[in-house]
């Protein structure tokens, strides 16, 4: 039978300034662990530790950039536009921006706190 999520929790950030994190579907939320959805909204000047987590990310980016380094270098993903990160690989989002960002994030398997790897 199909669940209704009613709505999302509310989810701690990592990184230099405060980001809400709505994750609709997850550990959390819906007790999901195949996936998570997430709704995003990152101020200006957010950074975040560099992470090698054990998942998947697919993310939209709905309004503003969305910064993306990686080993080889870093692109910034626009409203409208999305990218994918590969498990095992290393990241850091930020949204250099002043409008910062919004967007969704799914990972697969579900984001987990044990998985994510951040940088020290």
């Amino acid at each position: 039978m199909p669940k209704m999520i009613a709505s999302p929790t509310r989810i701690q950030s990592a990184g230099n300034k405060p980001k809400l994190i709505d994750e609709y579907i997850g550990r959390v939320n819906s007790g999901t662990s195949t996936a998570s959805v997430a709704h995003m909204r990152s101020p200006g000047g957010w950074v975040e530790p560099g992470q090698a987590p054990e998942f998947d990310e697919f993310t939209v980016v709905l309004r503003g950039t969305l910064r993306v380094e990686h080993r080889d270098g870093c692109m910034d993903i626009h409203a409208g536009q999305a990218v994918i990160t590969q498990a095992g690989e290393w990241v850091r989002y930020s949204t250099p921006e002043d409008e910062g960002a919004e967007y969704i994030a799914v990972c697969v398997p579900a984001f987990a706190m044990d998985t994510v790897h951040r940088d020290e």
